[in-house]
């Protein structure tokens, strides 16, 4: 390979590298949050639905505050929850989820902290800084 190829490859590399290493929130499937927990991570739930203004608030706050801050991708595990889908199963009843766009935080057998239909950068930063402080504990 020649000179200005390799550089073009190697520059081009370079650019994408960091856009793979931030990681889309996992789809939840049953088992999930528990074989999560189970390995000691510290899980951010997002109970959303593709139809709901709210969610789309939280999400574009919560990618936002990604986009600021690397350690929450890096510590934190996000996992989606289909609200269509999902709304009615085990995990919502036994978390009491009252209704789609709720955040929570969850560390082993514990419930860090939840919010519910709120938009706020300030108090999605704040869930978010709780589980952070909860990964790196």
């Amino acid at each position: 390979m020649d000179r200005r190829k390799f550089l073009t490859l190697t520059a081009g590399s370079a650019l994408v590298l960091p856009l793979a290493a931030a990681a889309a929130p996992l789809g939840y499937t049953p088992g999930l949050v528990t074989s999560r927990l189970g390995m000691g991570e510290t899980v951010f739930l997002d109970f959303k639905a593709s139809w709901c203004s709210t969610c789309a608030a939280q999400d574009r706050v919560i990618k936002a505050l990604k986009d600021k801050n690397a350690a929450y991708e890096q510590h934190i595990t996000f996992i989606d929850v289909d609200w269509d889908a999902y709304g009615k199963s085990e995990l919502a009843r036994s978390l009491r989820i009252p209704r789609r766009s709720t955040l929570v935080v969850l560390k082993g057998e514990q419930e860090l902290g939840r919010i519910v239909a709120q938009t706020s950068r300030a108090s999605i930063k704040g869930l978010m800084d709780t589980a952070l402080g909860a990964a790196m504990a």
